[in-house]
């Protein structure tokens, strides 16, 4: 029988209740008040934020947009291999500054330099200006690393949460065909992977369980601002080769984005690429930005990440 995790029932009563109260006041989605949620709920149930030993801001140039990184050593004396984050937020959400928490203890699990990506984000800039910069970040990355001295080693891997996810999916199967650009492995997190939202888990998961069918609809309508063909543009569409990274999964019971993210180990599996996918049976979309309530699944997830790309 399916059952939420009993350490987020009562936060996920009082969010419904609270949701409910706003819907019925008049609340009106907007970017701002998205971006202001997600900020709000990390800052609030992830208090815990270690120190790195160096974090420098910086630029990473030689595409359409200058895009910001933030990059975090956690030991710079030695040689560390390179872990480029894309965090989360629906294409319309989530920053370097929010998802600092969880980039230093990444950067910490895995002793990986990770670089997280101020990619641009929607309805401001719509599809593809994110990818645009995701994808510009693999290829220029270098350059600014050694602008700053750092010692590193040139293996590069990617991860990334829900719609991060997205982007790590979708510059995987880019890089396939690209000579210039190697990547190593890939890491998602309850990743978006199908804009068409056509899944069981879509409407199994639809209400109550933090993020909801409508919101999702409402991100990619503004994501998606011209008409662009969503299937061709889903990760789970795109064509997939044994030139595919390593790739590590996590998926949550409870996400309306399940089943997209087991569709994708199948079809990655299908042409020969290595996969592994690790489920959470009783946890929900978002959990990595709630440790406080979920400290153990959280700490499992780094130790598996960094099981995974130190192999």
């Amino acid at each position: 029988m399916r059952k939420v995790s009993p350490k987020l029932e009562a936060w996920l009563d009082n969010f419904n209740v609270l949701v409910n109260q706003l819907i019925e006041g008049g609340f009106k989605p907007t970017a701002t008040n998205a971006r202001e949620g997600l900020a709000n709920l990390t800052k609030n149930l992830l208090t815990e934020v270690p120190a790195v030993a160096w974090i420098q801001d910086d630029l990473v140039v030689g595409g359409e947009y200058a895009v910001p990184v933030r990059i975090y050593h956690p030991a710079p004396e030695e040689a560390l291999p390179v872990l480029v984050y894309y965090h989360g937020g629906g294409h319309m959400a989530g920053s370097v500054t929010v998802y600092d928490p969880i980039c230093r203890k990444l950067a910490l699990a895995t002793k990986h330099i990770v670089v997280s990506v101020d990619y641009r984000l929607a309805p401001e800039c719509p599809y593809p200006a994110g990818l645009n910069d995701a994808y510009s970040v693999v290829q220029n990355l270098w350059a600014t690393l050694d602008g700053r001295h750092l010692n590193y080693l040139p293996t590069l891997s990617i991860a990334g949460d829900s719609g991060g996810g997205a982007l790590v999916a979708s510059v995987s199967a880019k890089a396939q065909f690209d000579v210039n650009v190697a990547i190593a492995k890939q890491v998602m997190v309850y990743p978006s992977l199908d804009y068409t939202m056509d899944s069981q888990s879509m409407e199994e998961n639809a209400t109550g369980y933090l993020l909801q069918k409508g919101k999702i609809e409402w991100y990619f309508d503004n994501y998606f601002s011209q008409g662009e063909d969503r299937k061709q543009a889903s990760p789970l569409f795109q064509p997939m080769t044994d030139k595919m990274p390593e790739t590590l999964l996590f998926t949550a019971e409870f996400c309306p984005l399940r089943d997209e993210g087991l569709a994708y180990c199948e079809m990655a599996k299908s042409v020969g690429a290595t996969v592994e996918h690790y489920h959470f049976n009783d946890m929900i979309h978002t959990f990595l930005n709630m440790e406080d309530l979920v400290k153990e699944e959280c700490e499992t997830t780094y130790q598996k990440i960094s099981e995974f790309l130190n192999r």
